[in-house]
């Protein structure tokens, strides 16, 4: 895929830096390259060892947790571990100050991880947050781990009993109606729209930068490698995020 005209590598172009500078909203939508920094293996990375033999299918859908719920909750808790490890890298951090220092700067990312608001982000979590978990009937109960939880099967819900699910969007679910719709409003009101590190194939998230782009708003893909948005994207930056961000932070001169 060639490039389109508008891409760099390194050195914003100030044509665009004045933009965002002047930009009144600005949308920024990450996906799983922004974690990759910081050591966070993508779902099908993951799958290594034990968990090899099992389809994703087999651990990521409600039918899976109706099935097997100690083999989900196992697999989620081991994911949990995983991240526990990690630290929000310098894209986390760049985000977070773009937030606290444009006029208004909205956050939607697909990554389940944390690790945005770990870094002092507010964030639009499309797909979910790993270290939340909800009563899987639905009651209303939902509560926040700190921590792996090494039980070998789901608690149950102080509320209703029923058992308690990661609070993640599985495959086969849609994503929640309130976090979809304030996702839609924010890329399509904003001037300025930053795709980082996603690879433009999930759905419905995948349809944001092309609503944006819909409406005549810049869109600009933060990415090394090819993707369904590089080829209709306003600008191209052809970098990692953890060294594209901060570096639109630093020639922007906005605060730590």
């Amino acid at each position: 895929m060639t490039p389109p005209a508008g891409s760099f590598e390194t050195g914003w172009p100030s044509a665009l830096l004045d933009e965002i500078a002047a930009a009144g909203t600005v949308a920024v939508l990450t996906g799983a390259g922004v974690s990759a920094a910081s050591g966070i293996p993508t779902f099908r990375e993951a799958q290594t060892g034990l968990w090899t033999r099992f389809r994703p299918e087999d651990l990521a859908t409600p039918e899976a947790f109706a099935a097997n719920p100690a083999r989900v909750w196992q697999w989620y808790q081991w994911r949990r571990s995983l991240i526990a490890r990690a630290e929000p890298n310098g894209a986390h951090r760049a985000v977070a100050r773009l937030q606290r220092h444009l006029i208004d700067c909205r956050v939607i990312t697909q990554n389940v991880d944390g690790l945005h608001e770990r870094a002092g982000a507010r964030v639009s979590a499309l797909h979910g947050n790993i270290w939340r978990q909800r009563c899987q009937r639905r009651c209303g109960f939902s509560e926040t781990a700190t921590e792996p939880d090494d039980r070998p099967e789901p608690p149950p819900c102080p509320a209703c009993a029923a058992p308690m699910r990661p609070d993640v969007v599985w495959f086969g679910e849609s994503l929640p109606a309130d976090v979809l719709k304030a996702a839609v409003t924010a890329v399509e009101h904003a001037e300025v729209v930053l795709v980082a590190g996603t690879s433009g194939l999930v759905y419905p998230a995948a349809a944001l930068p092309e609503q944006a782009l819909a409406r005549g708003r810049t869109v600009v893909e933060i990415n090394p490698d090819d993707t369904p948005l590089s080829a209709v994207a306003t600008v191209r930056c052809r970098n990692a995020a953890d060294a594209a961000l901060p570096a639109l932070c630093e020639a922007l001169a906005l605060p730590d």
